[in-house]
């Protein structure tokens, strides 16, 4: 009900773009789309919950695969919007060089490498007699190795993401722009968000690794338990990103301009 037309409003009005470089116009629209299709799925999910799973295997590896892709779609794109920031601001990165259709298309085939595990392992279970869309791994080693991929590949892009705009705010506040309270907030307001949205569900992956090396099955049901939560925290994310990059990104762009107006590369943004 929040994310869905967030997305929607995002991809039609475009909000505060007009500053904005055709690279960082790109890769707001694929955040939105990222987000909007990750959200789209969350029916069948919240039916899978509340009753039983009906829609067949084929669209349980479908839709699983769908919404894995569209995660890792949203990841990636957050992280080169972070990225592309840090270059243009501190290392006066000349970004219009990149091309658009090349970067898109990498982000979005790294997004569906990493989703095929879920083509493979997803399948429909019966379990006291109800119908489950749900992982079934072949061995525990199998498990953990795509836990452990999972929490790596998430770590990685937070990591980026975190460097970058600690690295932007260091500039921000170094530099000639000053120690300005806008940015502050609103740089500290994307770093959180995004690291209190996925940090939990990374670290309950890796405590499920752990609880598969060790064989703890107490460690292993409370991984069950928190992935479920972890999981809807993760689709908040989805939720929150159009207010976090579209709606306040002309409010950095104006920052930058007033702060150091002899500064032309910050129109990249």
């Amino acid at each position: 009900m929040l994310g869905v037309p967030g997305n929607i409003a995002v991809i039609l009005l475009k909000p505060n773009w007009k500053k904005m470089s055709s690279m960082s116009r790109s890769l707001m629209l694929n955040l939105a789309i990222s987000d909007l299709i990750c959200l789209l799925t969350l029916p069948p999910w919240i039916y899978n919950l509340l009753h039983s799973w009906i829609f067949g295997v084929v669209s349980c590896k479908l839709l699983s695969g769908l919404v894995y892709c569209s995660v890792y779609g949203s990841q990636f794109t957050v992280t080169a919007v972070s990225v592309q920031r840090y270059l243009v601001v501190v290392h006066r990165v000349d970004c219009k060089r990149v091309r658009k259709r090349v970067l898109l298309g990498l982000l979005w085939l790294l997004a569906l490498l990493n989703s095929i595990a879920t083509f493979v392992v997803r399948q429909v279970k019966t379990d006291q007699k109800l119908k489950r869309c749900q992982p079934i791994y072949s061995s525990d080693s199998q498990r953990a190795a795509l836990l452990l991929t999972e929490a790596m590949v998430g770590f990685a892009s937070l990591s980026l993401v975190a460097f970058s705009y600690f690295s932007l705010h260091r500039k921000v506040s170094q530099g000639a722009f000053f120690n300005n309270r806008q940015i502050t907030r609103l740089v500290t307001c994307i770093i959180v968000c995004f690291v209190v949205l996925w940090v939990p569900y990374h670290v309950i992956n890796l405590l499920g690794v752990a609880a598969i090396c060790l064989q703890n099955d107490i460690l292993l049901k409370f991984c069950r338990n928190a992935w479920n939560v972890t999981g809807a925290l993760s689709f908040v994310n989805s939720c929150v990103n159009p207010l976090l990059y579209a709606f306040t990104s002309e409010k950095m762009c104006s920052v930058f301009q007033k702060k150091d107006p002899e500064q032309q590369n910050s129109r990249n943004l």
